[in-house]
């Protein structure tokens, strides 16, 4: 028996995120990647849930002072149904400075064993990053149980909607092959793969030009 399609959810919007909602978003951020490989593969298993809220605590504080950075579905009284993160064109790569000053954050994510992983991954990433001026995405989540149902769509459509006025590409990394042809449904296509060090999972790098 076929399944029929979810119903797209209604009533709420896309705006900025607030400050007081970090906390939040990284709840919901934790929720939406409880299935996702590479971070099963990169994050110890011994306290997974605590340790991948505060990464996303910090993809945020990493985003924040850009405009539009971190940016959420929400409905009028506040509950948070997703969240995206975006870089503008050259400002996907943090500075080394902040980089620097982050790594005792990042051990306690990863610990001093996964640290290594971490940043092979992080290179591999960076090498496979294209040099031409694009949006980058390197974090988009819709909470458990409400995937399927357009919020995700309306997260991404609003900033792809403005790279198409100015001519601007964008980039993003599918950590799940299954998550391809939702990505290919707004434009991306998958230009290659990057294959993790030390035999961990796949990504697969999508272009929007």
């Amino acid at each position: 028996m076929s399944r029929l399609p979810a119903e797209p959810l209604a009533g709420y919007g896309i705006r900025p995120a607030r400050p007081t909602e970090s906390a939040a978003i990284a709840a919901l951020l934790v929720r939406a990647f409880a299935d996702d490989p590479v971070m099963a593969w990169m994050v110890p298993a011994v306290d997974r849930e605590r340790r991948i809220a505060r990464y996303f605590r910090l993809a945020q504080r990493q985003q924040r002072p850009r405009p539009g950075g971190v940016r959420v579905a929400a409905t009028g009284d506040g509950r948070l149904l997703g969240a995206a993160l975006w870089s503008g064109p050259g400002r996907w790569k943090a500075s080394a400075v902040r980089e620097l000053a982050t790594l005792p954050e990042y051990a306690r994510v990863f610990g001093l064993r996964g640290m290594p992983r971490a940043g092979e991954v992080q290179n591999a990433m960076h090498e496979a990053h294209p040099d031409t001026p694009h949006w980058y995405l390197p974090t988009v989540g819709t909470d458990r149980g409400l995937q399927g149902r357009g919020v995700g769509s309306a997260l991404l459509r609003q900033q792809l909607t403005e790279c198409d006025r100015l001519g601007q590409p964008a980039y993003l990394e599918s950590s799940n092959i299954t998550n391809i042809p939702f990505y290919e449904g707004l434009g991306f296509r998958v230009t290659g793969e990057i294959r993790l060090p030390g035999g961990g999972p796949t990504l697969w790098p999508m272009w929007r030009g």
